[in-house]
């Protein structure tokens, strides 16, 4: 059985100082940085988010102490350059959610979600002037995934009034950036193109936000879509004894229609 929250967190940081000794530590880990840790630490975050996708909650355990992992494993860098602590980061968030919850922890009076959205975005605006990041777009982080970080700036950017009226407006700009796209085509110069799938992309990204839907998670059902539909197109190939590659597309094609017409029904 677990022990308290505190000897276990305790314990957890132990493992993560001795794998990290000069002496009798793990030599990969011996040799990790920050830079080389990062990628792991958004790839636990996934994974965290496929599991509650899943609603796999026999799985969400280990995934969120994988992640809590890579927090303890940055805290553990910082620590031996001199920069910071676990403890430092814990200080730091308990602070932030004290000052961006004034109706919970201090006088403010109780607010409606609504209201308590706005008063938090005010708190992150003060917060972003303090650290001298400077105009509205200022402090979206670079290393988000592009759809997320699209979906935020162009949030960001409605909030100050640059945004197009309504969801026609945005299908009108989606016709307009698939015309200019195929415009390029003939040239087929590999930087204009992507340019213009870029904008393409941003559009769809806003055409998203403008039907309140989280791009991100409709890409993922749509990843999670062709996985099955194609798994399916396989299966039926294999039933006549053919792979997809001793197969037409026309026969791939039917076999893809019949997967959407089962799933239909």
């Amino acid at each position: 059985m677990p022990d308290t929250p505190e000897a276990e967190l305790r314990r957890l940081l132990d493992i993560m100082a001795a794998l990290r000794d000069p002496a009798a530590g793990c030599p990969w880990d011996r040799q990790q940085t920050f830079d080389t840790i990062a990628p792991y630490t958004i790839e636990e975050a996934y994974e965290v988010a496929d599991a509650i996708a899943r609603r796999d909650l026999a799985a969400l355990p280990d995934e969120l102490g994988d992640l809590l992992f890579q927090v303890v494993y940055h805290a553990q860098l910082a620590d031996e350059a001199g920069h910071f602590a676990f403890a430092d980061i814990a200080a730091a968030i308990s602070q932030k959610m004290l000052r961006r919850h004034p109706h919970v922890f201090g006088e403010a009076a109780a607010r409606d979600a609504a209201a308590q959205t706005a008063a938090w975005e005010e708190q992150k605006r003060a917060e972003r002037a303090a650290r001298a990041e400077v105009g509205t777009l200022a402090g979206i982080p670079l290393g988000l995934p592009a759809l997320t970080r699209a979906e935020k700036l162009a949030r960001r950017a409605a909030r100050v009034g640059f945004d197009w009226p309504d969801t026609d407006a945005v299908l009108a700009k989606l016709d307009e950036e698939i015309s200019e796209l195929r415009a390029e085509l003939p040239a087929a110069d590999p930087a204009r193109l992507a340019d213009e799938v870029g904008d393409l992309l941003f559009v769809v990204v806003n055409l998203a936000r403008k039907l309140n839907l989280d791009p991100e998670a409709c890409l993922r059902g749509a990843n999670a879509k062709f996985l099955r539909r194609f798994n399916s197109v396989e299966a039926s190939l294999a039933a006549e004894g053919r792979t997809p590659a001793e197969a037409s597309l026309a026969d791939m094609e039917l076999a893809w229609q019949a997967a959407k017409k089962r799933e239909r029904a």
